[in-house]
């Protein structure tokens, strides 16, 4: 399913949870990197606004279905993909690397979050080590030295999979880097998906996932910070309804 944006196109290129398993572990297999980055409305918005986070973004060797729009579009379009939310990734992400006897390592949020969330992954998924915690200081540069040497870290600490917890467009900048300074690390981008785990964020409840309104449950809980995006978000929506459209008639 690809997706248009003011500097080219963006596809969802794993549809499916399955294949989603199926590539990452020929990956760890052959102990080869890859970027993972999941894509939701937002990043849309960001991808026309910024031609550096269209160029990392193309840079994913791996590219999911972040949020129901993404899924409603697809459908519209008649190339359906599965709803994976970086945050619901990371535990399975996990057990695939804990299976291939790969280590983790995690890089974002804050010191305490990524202690606490080593100690949740350890004790979920049996034989897992977590081997680097790297907490990047508050505004750091991921086009920078600095991010290069935590990148060069996390090669060195021998991890076959490294969570990035930045949020865009930070994280798929690093990850994009880390193909050329930690080439035998896949890169996961999973926004708060450390910190949820951690318990330093709370994700919304069951009931609004379920009933695809998790992003209003975002906007009520946090007002000031979401409802420019969102108001962002909604704008795109019709022009890439029209699109999808499109492309169905054009199959057909």
């Amino acid at each position: 399913m690809q997706f248009q944006t003011a500097h080219g196109q963006i596809a969802v290129n794993v549809p499916t949870k399955a294949q989603l398993q199926t590539r990452v572990q020929a990956k760890f297999k052959e102990k080869q990197g890859f970027a993972l980055a999941t894509l939701n409305l937002d990043h849309l918005v960001k991808l026309s606004d910024s031609a550096p986070f269209f160029n990392a973004y193309d840079a994913q060797d791996l590219v999911v279905a972040d949020g129901n729009p993404i899924v409603w579009l697809s459908r519209t379009a008649g190339h359906p993909v599965e709803l994976m939310p970086g945050s619901e990734l990371v535990i399975p992400l996990a057990e695939w690397a804990a299976a291939a006897g790969r280590g983790v390592a995690l890089l974002g949020s804050t010191e305490e979050a990524l202690a606490a969330a080593a100690l949740v992954l350890e004790r979920k998924v049996p034989g897992l080590k977590v081997v680097a915690q790297i907490a990047p200081p508050f505004g750091f540069d991921p086009d920078g030295s600095d991010a290069a040497d935590m990148l060069q870290a996390v090669q060195a600490s021998g991890a076959g999979l490294c969570f990035l917890a930045l949020g865009a467009p930070k994280q798929e900048t690093l990850a994009a880097r880390g193909r050329e300074f930690a080439p035998n690390v896949g890169f996961a981008s999973i926004g708060a998906g450390l910190d949820f785990l951690a318990g330093t964020q709370a994700r919304a409840p069951k009931w609004a996932q379920m009933m695809a309104m998790e992003w209003l449950w975002r906007l009520l809980s946090n007002p000031k910070r979401m409802w420019r995006r969102y108001m962002s978000c909604f704008a795109i929506l019709p022009g890439h309804w029209r699109n999808a459209r499109r492309m169905r008639q054009i199959d057909q």
